[in-house]
């Protein structure tokens, strides 16, 4: 049986009940073949408990007593692949066990819910402690091969265990999961043996075995990258993390449905305190801008429009995304050494410029991004959100430095005033926010040991941090 389960606590309980039935015709599967347990939030922050097992079988959920097995997300079966367009080499020899994607909408107000004796993190109604990390994958791919099996070189089971040490009651990640793209050169034993292409076995190694004590920590939030579109690891992404409705006919199996299967609408995340997140797809943008008459600008265009709608809903709005608006790259040319810095992307910039030249909706304070492989913080003078880059959790990290204040003749975005800006180049680790009002929060960046290494106070769309540079 597939049926979703209905929002009522009561519907959802009558039909546990009914499937509790039905799941005494066929022995559950062992709870060790469930390689995943976690919730992830969705529209009105919405609970989906969600599984990932080696069996053909969806494991049996416990809801406060009430058993029963849980609903089938993606069929049993490896990750197909696309053939040659992926944006890596096309790699059909690489691994791709079978597993099935599964799921239960836990009903509002649930006191207990585990998956196979395994217990699932709540959401809370107040959310008052947030992890977020980013780019969390180990990269394989083109020139650039990071050593996967070397945690100092590749620590994200060592910031994922401090963070979750942490205690959250709530996990946002910016996006970019999925790295292990082409195979490891031989003779590299860094990453001699690493699974790579886009089926399950690269996704465990890159984010659901690293990050498991985190996964049970908290519910998570989760923003999807430029790694997630559907030429590189959106077919995962799909089964396994997007929050909407899985969609067999648009889940980048099939190049000619990119067109749906590329773009997602945002949604909001209740933070309580008239405080909410606002979660949107910037994916398959493009970095460069883009050309008159491309589709993508009617549709971030779309989705502009629906984060404006979404943020009248509460008076504080925070934004999640991958792609940063409001903050510095780096880079250096190999000859001469000289540093160029750059803004934020370019294709947001330009269609969500044309609506509004803040970039995002005035009732935005505070953007949280990734992309960029570094820790960042940026505050303006003029009337633009704080942002906040949280790209530095696994991934290689950027190694060019920034400023320790911005040259006066340059801003991340058109118009804006830089009046505080704080990063940290070459460090992995994690970066948490506490709240200390409706709209004030405390910032902490810590390293992967989960130890303090910089400190910020956010009111509003402005923050401050201690130190510009770590």
């Amino acid at each position: 049986m597939n049926r979703p389960l209905p929002k009522s606590r009561a519907g959802a309980f009558a039909v546990l009940a009914l499937l509790a039935g039905c799941a005494g015709l066929t022995p559950p599967p062992p709870a060790s073949s469930v390689a995943a347990a976690f919730v992830v939030l969705g529209e009105d922050g919405i609970a989906s408990a969600r599984a990932v097992t080696t069996a053909p079988a969806c494991p049996l959920i416990d809801v406060d007593g009430h058993v029963a097995p849980m609903n089938v997300r993606a069929p049993f079966g490896a990750v197909p692949p696309r053939g040659k367009d992926h944006s890596a080499a096309f790699h059909p020899e690489a691994p791709s066990s079978p597993v099935l994607a599964c799921e239960t909408v836990l009903p509002p107000g649930a006191g207990r819910v585990a998956v196979a004796g395994r217990p699932l993190p709540l959401p809370k109604a107040d959310v008052r402690r947030i992890v977020v990390i980013g780019d969390t994958g180990c990269r394989l791919k083109g020139k650039e091969f990071q050593d996967c099996n070397d945690p100092q070189a590749y620590p994200f089971a060592r910031v994922a265990a401090s963070a979750a040490a942490w205690k959250p009651d709530l996990v946002v990640h910016v996006g970019d999961f999925h790295y292990r793209e082409d195979p490891c050169p031989a003779g590299r034993p860094g990453c001699a043996g690493s699974p790579y292409g886009y089926g399950w076995d690269a996704w465990n190694a890159d984010f659901f075995a690293p990050a498991r004590p985190l996964l049970g920590s908290a519910p998570w939030v989760l923003a999807r990258g430029n790694h997630e579109t559907c030429s590189r690891g959106g077919q995962g992404w799909w089964r396994f993390l997007d929050a909407h409705p899985y969609d067999p006919a648009a889940n980048c199996d099939d190049p000619r449905a990119d067109d749906r299967a590329d773009y997602t609408d945002p949604y909001a995340v209740p933070l309580g305190g008239d405080a909410q997140l606002i979660v949107f797809d910037s994916a398959n943008t493009n970095w460069k801008g883009f050309r008159p008459g491309d589709a993508r600008i009617a549709r971030y265009a779309d989705t502009w429009r629906k984060i404006d709608a979404l943020a009248k809903r509460r008076r504080h709005n925070i934004a999640v995304d991958h792609h940063p608006l409001y903050a510095f790259g780096a880079n250096r040319d190999d000859k001469t050494g000289a540093i160029t810095l750059f803004g934020g992307d370019a294709g947001l910039t330009q269609v969500f410029g044309a609506v509004n030249p803040r970039l995002l909706p005035g009732s935005i304070d505070l953007l949280l991004s990734g992309h960029v492989h570094l820790w960042e913080q940026t505050s303006f003078a003029s009337d633009h959100p704080t942002q906040f880059v949280a790209g530095f959790a696994g991934t290689a990290e950027d190694i060019v430095p920034l400023p320790r204040t911005a040259p006066a003749d340059q801003s991340p975005a058109p118009g804006a005033i830089v009046e505080a800006m704080s990063s940290w180049i070459d460090g992995f680790g994690f970066m948490t926010m506490e709240r200390t009002g409706p709209d004030a929060w405390q910032v902490v960046v810590h390293d992967r040991d989960g130890r303090a290494r910089n400190t910020c106070t956010v009111s509003g769309r402005h923050s401050h941090c201690a130190v510009p540079q770590i």
